[in-house]
Order: C-alpha cells, then structure tokens, then sequence
C-alpha cells in the first residue's frame, strides 16, 4: 500500500514537471499563429485559427535561410575544432605527469572564472585589428572560451583510460597520434556527446559575442529575432513565429541524431 501511494505521489510530481517544461512550447506555439490583438486579447486561449502569414512574413524577416546557414555552420565548425583540440589537450595533460602539466590544467580551471564582459572589448579591438570581425574569427572565439570546461571534462575523462593501451600501441609501431586518433578517442565518445550538448545550446542561442562580431550579412538566429524587439514596439506575433520556426533545426537535429546522443550518455553513466 505504501508503494502505492509513494509511486502515485511520484508520478503526480512527474506529471507537474511535465507541464511546467510543456507549456512554455504551449505558449510559444499557440500564440505564433494569433494576430498581434489576439494575443494581448487571450494569451492562453487556444488560437481561433491557424494564421500562417506570421510564420511567411517572419521567415522573410529573419532571412531565415541566410541565417540558419551561418547558425548552423558557426555552430558544426565550432564544436568540431572545440572537441578535437581540447580531447588532445585532455590527453596530453593526463599522460604527461609533469608539474608543468598540473599548472596548465591548473590554469584551464581557473580560465572558466574569468567573465566575458571583462574581455569583451580588448578582445573585439584586438580582432578587430587583425580584420578578424567575420565568423572565422567567431569560431576562434568560441574555441578559445569554450576549450577551458571541455579540456577539464575531457581530462577527468581520461582517468578512466588505463595508459597500458599507449604502452601496447607503442609496442606494435603507432605513434602518438595514431594512438590518439585510433585508440583514446573512440573511448572518449561518452563524454565528447556531453561536450557536445554544453557547447551546442551555448553557442546555438548565444547573442551578445555575435552581436559584437558579425554584420548583418552573417547574423545569426538570435541576432535577427532581436529585429522583431524595437524601442517603441514589440511584434510579438512575428517573435513567436519566428521563434518556432528557430527551434525546428534544432529538433530535427536532436531527432536525427537521438541514436548517438542516448548513447553516449548512457555509456557516460555506465562508465
């Protein structure tokens, strides 16, 4: 009887958690297909009828093609250059037992500390400076801020890889690099799928950095949705609309990709 109730009692939890995470998605879609009155008229109400033209004109306003482009090509080459140069630094720092490798992990750590307002306009000046104001210099940026938590989760990682298998590799003629690229990166899986996700979500909604950098030809996702927020008027019926037509990619992303990334949480957890 007492599981009973424990397990009723839990699943009523369950159900409250789930409609707090549901209904923002609730709100955002219902409203993205109301008239700018319909909304301030009935926020919850369900939408009398489906009114697409919001979903048209902020396609044309968000140049959406454009900018899902560059959204999507800063985001792929970022978290790619960030995960193959910190799980090398993570390796390289765990193998080498050195003190000099204990302070440049060391000095890692305490690089996540550091805020990004405090370096924004040196570091913008100093791109700037070097013609480097485009989503190349972008990607560098996101490389240098992202790689600090990602080379300490790819270091932790590697305590659990026993280093008699760069011993065996030695053994039958593999050099550092092929040990690295055959052997220790394909263990490296779990947590290079949690690197990942950090990165992703960071990147993918990140405002401010590219807001510093690119220029309206390259904007990015976040950057256009800001088009819709003036000084005088909010149209909130194109934001929302903009809004759900933003978050398809990145659920048919997840959707394409939901294989790899159960998986590698999961071997995360096991391990």
């Amino acid at each position: 009887m007492r599981k009973t109730k424990k397990r009723f009692f839990l699943e009523v939890i369950g159900i409250i958690l789930a409609l707090l995470w549901v209904v923002p998605f609730y709100l955002m879609i219902s409203n993205a297909f109301k008239s700018k009155v319909d909304i301030f008229r009935d926020v919850i109400g369900f939408p009398s009828s489906f009114n697409l033209a919001n979903f048209k004109e902020a396609f044309t306003e968000l140049n959406f093609l454009n900018s899902l482009f560059y959204s999507t090509v800063i985001t792929v080459v970022s978290i790619s250059i960030i995960i193959f140069f910190s799980s090398m630094a993570g390796y390289a720092l765990s193998r080498n037992k050195s003190r000099l490798s204990s302070t440049l992990l060391l000095v890692f750590v305490a690089a996540m500390l550091i805020p990004f307002q405090s370096v924004m306009i040196p570091l913008v000046s100093m791109f700037g400076k070097a013609n480097m104001l485009n989503p190349v210099g972008l990607i560098f940026m996101y490389l240098g801020f992202g790689c600090s938590l990602s080379i300490f989760l790819y270091h932790g990682a590697m305590t659990g890889i026993s280093a008699s298998l760069d011993e065996a590799a030695t053994i039958d003629g593999a050099n550092r690099f092929q040990i690295f690229i055959k052997i220790i990166f394909p263990l490296l899986k779990p947590i290079s799928v949690t690197v990942a996700i950090l990165n992703t979500i960071w990147i993918w909604n990140d405002f401010l950095l590219p807001n510093l950098v690119l220029s309206q030809e390259t904007a990015t996702i976040p950057l256009r949705m800001f088009f819709f927020f003036g000084q005088y008027t909010k149209q909130w019926h194109l934001a929302l609309a903009g809004l759900t037509l933003a978050i398809i990619p990145v659920v048919a992303g997840y959707f394409f990709a939901q294989k790899q990334i159960i998986e590698g949480v999961s071997d995360g957890a096991v391990k």
